[in-house]
């Protein structure tokens, strides 16, 4: 992987013109699908018109790993189903990751920096890559609403903190 030079609106700290140095920042230098799948198992009997529309459900999960000093990888994880089991209709799954480069973020930041704003930044790509997927396969897009990824990492630190606190 290759350095991104500064555009000219930015300062030798990667940070805006006028912006302070010390305010902490996020870069994009990459993003890509890591993983796609779409599965359509009872085709082409599950593109005939159904008598009601199938339950569907989505999963949303988001991980972080440090790549290089100041680089990290936030791979999201969005997983679609729509029916269940013998009559499944469709079964999509996405990993999609950025590489982010961040700057003046205090340590005891860094993980709810990467884990909030790194997905709130994947999200629209990721969506539209599930939209279609799911429009290729024959239905109708599958527009994923929007994800709060700040309650969903307060919601997955207090089940790490009661799974961590409960005695095995």
């Amino acid at each position: 992987m290759s350095d991104i030079p500064p555009s000219s609106d930015e300062t030798a700290t990667g940070a805006p013109e006028g912006a302070s140095a010390e305010q902490p920042g996020i870069r994009v230098l990459a993003q890509y699908a890591k993983d796609l799948s779409f599965e359509n198992p009872r085709a082409p009997h599950s593109l005939q018109q159904q008598a009601e529309g199938p339950k569907i459900n989505i999963d949303v999960n988001v991980s972080a790993k440090q790549i290089a000093d100041a680089d990290f990888e936030v791979t999201l994880k969005l997983e679609a189903t729509a029916g269940a089991d013998e009559n499944r209709l469709f079964h999509a799954e996405l990993d999609y990751a950025g590489i982010f480069r961040l700057h003046n973020v205090p340590k005891e930041h860094l993980h709810p920096f990467l884990l909030i704003e790194g997905p709130r930044l994947l999200f629209p790509f990721a969506r539209q890559i599930i939209a279609d997927a799911t429009r290729n396969g024959g239905f109708p897009p599958l527009m994923i609403d929007p994800v709060d990824f700040a309650a969903l990492y307060r919601r997955n630190l207090a089940q790490a903190q009661n799974s961590s606190a409960t005695p095995n």
